[in-house]
């Protein structure tokens, strides 16, 4: 027995000794038992009940509890309460986000800094469904120099019936977004239990150039283009089917047009497209899981938006990835990732432009098909104060038949990025390296040059770089391009929007610096300097029937700045400029004296 529990009971047997021998509570207090043991008993009677006191009688082991003792008022000066005449009738309120309201604080519909029934801030359905909207008015003004081709019949001015004419061009676009959600459940602490959301884009865009057939095949359009179109971009559907755990681990799956990013920067995959996702979480969010399929929709040549009035492209995407939290460090985040990419658009396709998409008007310029599988692994995140990001895919595959050849070849390519900062107060300092693999004979049985699927990367500046902002047109109008609108990949596709994937192409080489500066909590500039080389240059010979092509592309200056006036994203005010000062790659392809700018001014309200 332990020694506490043998003092428990030799106490007892002594309590009950006295108790039975008819102790008075005067003979009680003459006793040396301590008062604590004689209220126990019932000899002495139970203390007022005081918060404060060292000696609190407790329940005997064994026997059922005791009636606690009655509170004692501790403060018997003060006021009560007002009566309600005096105070005024209560106002009874439906739910605890209309508290304020009950208290005559009411905000416009309009105003989206304080509680707004239109942006979710409180319930419209009920206690449980809430609905969002957000409005967005996008303006941009694009004045640009790229190499533009001279039209098959003339070009307008004298001197200009040659390869390539003038090269200024001016771009107007207004794009207005419009969102609605509609979702049950309290987000403060687990995903909703449905989510439904539409979202619809409208666009009209004028565009100048100095050459005819730079817009439309058909010459008498002229110069100028202006069109106008409405995309559907988001149309969901969200079921939360499973909680995991207590801390809301849960699985999700997710129906319709959506938004998806294959890895952290956009280098694969990033676009919105009609699919099915299974995604969710385990081990306090430590783990993330996506598995899904999506199958591309057309899209609007001149808008880029997603076109239902065509069916779906015979392209489809199934893709896998697991995220890590905190791996192989404390603050950065891993993934592995798999994509098979699966085309089966073996017919020839026009863009309302009139140009050729499917197959792009290079090499034997016969439809194919291909099948090209992804691995790859992506990390992002900071190692102490250095801010990471890598990337690194191996594409496998095959196609049928090659852009040059009538046989079938076996795709071999790969891509690695890494982009490393580190912050010193207002001031962040960058540096970015990228290489994608090329292919060094277009006529062999290997497709070595690395394509994405739909690449929109930010990465190296992003579209304040002019290589990354512009696509370079390689041959003809409305023929392939050199690098893509938002692209990173010299991969000579017809376009992002309309054309496949193209794995005999030059590859690419990018090292690059850059700074971002917060000179006011509204303000910030960003300044970026890449040089550019091609991985091969043996395609580009080929395709544009010339002996030498230098694989130097040269020096992207760029330099832009971000105004936030309130300091929130609701106004943002966009200013950017670049050049590209050519290196003797690009002069073999389009001469000396093609000039290359960008300027941008873009202008966005947010609701």
């Amino acid at each position: 027995m332990r020694i506490g529990n043998l003092r428990r009971t030799v106490l007892t047997v002594a309590l009950t000794a006295a108790s039975t021998m008819g102790t008075t509570a005067a003979q009680a207090q003459g006793t040396s038992l301590p008062t604590s043991w004689l209220q126990l008993i019932g000899l002495l009677p139970a203390p007022t009940y005081d918060p404060y006191a060292s000696q609190i009688p407790r329940r005997r082991p064994g026997h059922p509890p005791e009636p606690l003792p009655m509170f004692v008022e501790q403060n018997p000066d003060a006021l009560s309460p007002a009566p309600v005449d005096q105070a005024g009738s209560f106002v009874p309120v439906p739910d605890r986000w209309r508290i304020m309201e009950s208290l005559g604080l009411n905000t416009p519909w309009y105003d989206p800094y304080n509680q707004n029934v239109l942006k979710g801030d409180k319930p419209i359905i009920g206690e449980e469904w809430f609905f969002s909207f957000t409005g967005i008015s996008d303006t941009l003004l694009e004045p640009r120099g790229i190499p533009t081709p001279v039209g098959p019949q003339s070009g307008p001015e004298p001197g200009s019936n040659d390869v390539l004419g003038d090269t200024n061009q001016i771009i107007l676009a207004q794009t207005a977004i419009t969102s609605f959600l509609l979702y049950k459940g309290d987000t403060a602490f687990k995903p909703p239990d449905y989510e439904f959301r539409a979202t619809l884009a409208f666009n009209y865009n004028r565009v100048r150039t100095q050459e005819v057939r730079a817009l439309n095949v058909d010459p008498t359009f002229g110069t100028s283009r202006d069109d106008g179109f409405i995309g559907v971009q988001e149309l969901f559907v969200t079921k939360d089917y499973r909680t995991a755990s207590a801390r809301y681990d849960v699985d999700e799956v997710r129906v319709g047009i959506q938004p998806f990013s294959s890895d952290f920067r956009g280098f694969l995959f990033q676009d919105n497209q009609p699919g099915v996702r299974f995604f969710g979480n385990r081990d306090n969010n430590r783990w993330q899981y996506n598995i899904a399929w999506f199958r591309r929709l057309e899209k609007d040549i001149n808008s880029g938006l997603n076109d239902l009035t065509k069916g779906p492209r015979k392209d489809d995407i199934f893709l896998a990835s697991l995220y890590r939290q905190d791996f192989p460090f404390t603050g950065f985040v891993s993934q592995a990732i798999f994509a098979y990419n699966r085309n089966r658009e073996d017919s020839s396709f026009y863009d309302s432009n009139g140009f050729i998409q499917r197959p792009a008007a290079i090499g034997r310029e016969f439809p194919r098909t291909y099948d090209v599988g992804y691995l790859g692994y992506n990390g992002d995140g900071h190692i102490g104060r250095l801010n990471l990001t890598v990337a690194a895919y191996a594409a496998v595959g095959k196609q049928k038949p090659g852009v040059f050849v009538a046989q079938d070849t076996d795709i071999r390519a790969g891509f690695l990025a890494a982009e490393a900062s580190m912050d010193f107060d207002w001031l962040r300092v960058r540096g970015s390296l990228a290489y994608a693999s090329g292919d060094k004979d277009p006529y062999d049985d290997r497709s070595t040059g690395y394509d994405a699927i739909f690449e929109n990367p930010i990465f190296a500046g992003a579209d304040t770089s002019y290589w990354i902002r512009q696509n370079l047109p390689l041959i003809g109008g409305g023929g392939v391009a050199l690098a893509g609108r938002n692209g990173l990949l010299a991969n000579l596709q017809s376009s992002k929007e309309q054309g496949q994937s193209n794995f005999d192409n030059p590859g690419i080489q990018l090292i690059g610096i850059g700074a971002d500066m917060d000179l006011t909590p509204q303000s910030r500039v960003s300044a970026n300097i890449n040089h550019l080389w091609f991985s091969e240059t043996e395609v580009l010979k080929v395709a544009r029937a010339t002996a030498d092509v230098g694989r130097n592309i040269g020096t992207d200056v760029s330099v832009s700045w971000i105004w936030r006036p309130y300091f929130t994203q609701n106004v943002i005010l966009r200013l950017s400029a670049a050049t590209l000062l050519p290196g003797q790659g690009l002069k073999d392809l389009y001469g000396e004296d093609t000039k290359y700018y960008s300027v941008l001014g873009n202008f966005i309200l947010t609701f």
